[in-house]
């Protein structure tokens, strides 16, 4: 189950087949020079993969919550912890940490049950195609850190793309396309990639420059199929007291309801 993650980011066996670790590099982080960080969808993604490889099983739902942050140059080793492991699913745990400072807790199961129903009730959104929509630069995407290893593409004048000149949003609703520009499989880790960008729709939501640090970070997923890009579908549901959440739908080029997400986020306004 090596998929996207042992291309993306460098996620380490040891002898002890419950402990992983990885090198943290620019292009695993975000933020501005001199103050750049682990992104947080890096910790749910690696853990993720940490936990299906010691496992042999495939998630189905994780969640992370982050506690604080790891720097490039720095390690975050990952113990997994496995209570529960039944014929068909476990239930598995993630500790990230950097030394004695843990960075975030996930939460997960994995498995697969034999079952000749397959099906889905949501649709995706009637969107152009990905090379009929136009590019948008992610914040702080010079460089060699995560956000220049990935493309986004909105179409235009549609669901939160365009001037954001303070006037609330009637839906709180962004969509864009999504892919790796170095074009890994899809994975569940690499959804987790994708699905920490919850926060770019509290922006749209607002109407002005603005987006928010992770709190949270929950992934479920439904079906993984072949694709290259992914259409987020993203929600603010709701905003007060400085925190925002939100949720995310994710699809696969043909349709496919590949997984859901949900976060909550400290709202920073940039401008």
């Amino acid at each position: 189950m090596a998929g996207m993650s042992a291309l993306f980011f460098d996620l380490k066996a040891t002898h002890n087949p419950h402990r992983w670790y990885l090198p943290l590099t620019d292009a695993v982080c975000v933020g501005p020079p001199g103050q750049m960080f682990m992104y947080g969808g890096i910790g749910l993604a690696s853990a993720i993969a940490a936990m299906e490889r010691t496992c042999d099983r495939p998630v189905v739902w994780a969640t992370a919550q982050y506690l604080s942050y790891a720097r490039p140059g720095s390690v975050v080793d990952l113990d997994v912890w496995v209570p529960v492991a039944g014929k068909y699913n476990s239930q598995a745990r993630v500790i990230g940490h950097v030394g004695d400072q843990e960075i975030f807790t996930v939460n997960a199961a994995l498995g697969a049950r034999p079952s000749p129903v397959s099906h889905q009730w949501v649709a995706m959104p009637d969107m152009p195609p990905p090379e009929d929509c136009e590019r948008s630069m992610l914040w702080g995407d010079q460089g060699q850190n995560l956000n220049a290893r990935l493309e986004v593409r909105m179409a235009k004048g549609r669901y939160g793309e365009g001037p954001r000149e303070g006037k609330i949003s009637a839906d709180g609703r962004l969509v864009m396309w999504m892919r790796m520009i170095e074009d890994f499989p899809v994975d569940a880790s690499a959804l987790a990639v994708f699905a920490d960008y919850v926060p770019s729709g509290v922006g749209a939501a607002l109407g002005r420059p603005g987006g928010g640090n992770s709190l949270d970070n929950t992934l479920r997923i439904v079906r993984i199929v072949p694709t290259r890009w992914v259409l987020a579908d993203i929600m603010i549901q709701g905003l007060h007291g400085g925190f925002a959440h939100g949720d995310m739908r994710l699809f696969s080029e043909d349709g496919t309801l590949m997984a859901m997400a949900s976060q909550s986020v400290i709202v920073r306004h940039l401008d």
